[in-house]
């Protein structure tokens, strides 16, 4: 039986997360499995000068968000390994606005961040793979917040579907017209 099938309750996950947690119905693990094609779907054609495009001024570009994505997947996965292995450590946050200038994002080639996203996913879906059922409800805390292992899957997966909405949404029609 797949120790995801079931949605974390509201108390295994920040309040700030119900956002994520609602874009993923069904099983997180499909979702992750799912979403590199989407994003590859998405992107299709996709220029280097037009991955610097902002939606809007003081906005992340396509380069920047999609390092956003890996930056943020690669935090994820390591607090669900940490309480997965039931370390009942308090793990920090991270700020996201810190994290973006400092990523060199956009100096970077397209080619080389997608396939730096394709090895993150693979690592995220090899350890949230090996999960037990006794793992998966297990809680520690991060960023001063509860949060289970079963949480952090839908976390994961429900930040890489905000932000694939957001790129198809706000991104993607400015560079159609």
């Amino acid at each position: 039986m797949n120790p995801f099938s079931t949605p974390p309750a509201a108390t295994e996950y920040a309040p700030f997360y119900h956002t994520y947690v609602r874009l993923i119905p069904g099983d997180p693990l499909a979702a992750l499995r799912a979403q590199p094609q989407e994003l590859r779907r998405l992107l299709a054609g996709l220029t280097e000068e037009q991955a610097l495009l902002r939606y809007a001024p003081g906005k992340w570009s396509i380069k920047e968000s999609l390092v956003h994505m890996v930056d943020t997947e690669r935090i994820f996965a390591y607090r669900a390994l940490r309480i997965a292995r039931a370390d009942t450590t308090p793990l920090p946050g991270f700020d996201q606005d810190d994290y973006v200038p400092a990523s060199g994002a956009d100096a970077r080639p397209l080619a080389d961040i997608l396939r730096e996203y394709d090895t993150v996913r693979a690592a995220s879906l090899s350890l949230l793979e090996s999960v037990t059922a006794e793992m998966v409800g297990r809680q520690g805390t991060a960023s001063g917040q509860p949060v289970s292992v079963r949480a952090l899957a839908y976390i994961l997966a429900g930040h890489e579907a905000h932000h694939l909405h957001i790129l198809q949404e706000r991104y993607l029609p400015q560079l159609a017209g």
